[in-house]
């Protein structure tokens, strides 16, 4: 029997995908991103929060609040941490929500199998993909790891025929400049299957977990304010797709 390993249940989130929606956050993450707001999902093991879950009760839990999704339209959203990395588990689960006619959604840094990847965009509903650097030295540097995989599989991403929900983390001094965010439209401007552009102000609340963590937060020099060019990053996007600051 499969399991996986979560640290949290979110209820009645507005800003994870359409409609009220239940997320679950997986432990465990390929990517170290340095403005990372949930830190203790790096690590997959349960040393110091999360738990394990079976996929039937994991459903048990989701299945609680069917009635807001039918009402609003929404679902459950898998994020993390990163979902697939413990893809076995959630294809598992996405079978099970299939077959309850729950909505599904994936938040995804899409470093991950292709053909996995793939697989789980025929039976689910949307992505929440997240770009943060066309750059890939930057993208190592900043994230820990090149991002031509990324690239690649959004690349396939908009050939299938799931929605695409493009989050892109707006970090002062390190990718809001307008070279770097001019790249990433160049790059997603002819996808068809985008249903909106997500600019995410930077904050840097998360500094205190890191600090119960035992973990240096790097970014503790940025002020935790909205990029000054974010309005002249939205122009970028908003020419061509649907814009929104924020989740």
């Amino acid at each position: 029997m499969n399991k996986a390993v979560i640290f949290n249940i979110m209820r009645y989130s507005i800003h994870d995908g359409p409609g009220i929606r239940t997320t679950v956050f997986f432990k465990g993450c390929p990517l170290k991103c340095k403005w990372c707001h949930n830190p203790e999902s790096f690590e997959q093991n349960t040393e110091t929060t999360g738990y394990e879950i079976t996929a039937s009760d994991l459903i048990k839990e989701i299945n609680k609040d069917i009635l807001f999704f039918e009402e609003s339209g929404g679902g459950v959203t898998f994020s993390g941490g990163e979902p697939l990395f413990q893809a076995d588990f959630l294809l598992e689960v996405l079978e099970l929500c299939k077959k309850d006619y729950i909505h599904t959604t994936i938040d995804t840094c899409g470093y991950c199998d292709t053909g996995t990847l793939l697989k789980i965009a025929e039976i689910t509903g949307c992505f929440l993909y997240d770009i943060k650097f066309i750059d890939s030295k930057k993208h190592e540097q900043y994230c820990g790891l090149p991002n031509a995989l990324i690239l690649q599989n959004l690349k396939k991403l908009s050939q299938t025929k799931t929605k695409l929900y493009i989050r892109i983390p707006v970090i002062p001094t390190i990718n809001d400049n307008i070279q770097e965010m001019t790249a990433i439209f160049e790059f997603i401007k002819d996808f068809n299957n985008i249903e909106i552009v997500h600019l995410l102000p930077y904050h840097n609340i998360q500094s205190e977990k890191y600090k119960r963590l035992g973990i240096e937060y790097e970014l503790s020099e940025i002020p935790g304010d909205e990029s000054p060019n974010m309005p002249e990053i939205k122009k970028i996007f908003s020419g061509k797709f649907h814009t929104k600051v924020g989740g």
